[in-house]
């Protein structure tokens, strides 16, 4: 499969978290549109490696080094921002966002 296959996957993909960012209002819907990015974002750049024969070099591979520690990065990134919204959901009783500007109180 050509690598152009890829990187319009990844363009796709990215498209569709940063609509589900902007248009959603539920938490989880936000935060799983921010994973589809984050993921996009990981497709590309392995595509990259591949389209520049980067795993043949010397040096193994940097790009898929970096995918490696955004996976690090998303998986903290999961444990944190669900116990956030966790929290949020025991006060509120609502995983809505506008709800949160009561917190502002």
């Amino acid at each position: 499969m050509p690598v152009q296959y890829y990187i319009f996957l990844s363009i796709a993909l990215f498209c569709i978290g940063v609509m589900g960012v902007l248009m959603r209002r539920n938490a989880i819907i936000i935060f799983m549109c921010i994973e589809l990015m984050l993921n996009a974002v990981n497709l590309l750049m392995v595509a990259f490696s591949k389209m520049w024969a980067d795993a043949g070099r010397v040096d193994a591979g940097s790009a898929q080094l970096f995918v490696f520690f955004i996976m690090v990065v998303a998986a903290a990134e999961v444990a944190v921002g669900l116990a956030i919204i966790t929290m949020v959901y025991r006060n509120t009783h609502s995983v809505d966002i506008n709800i949160l500007n009561r917190l502002k109180n």
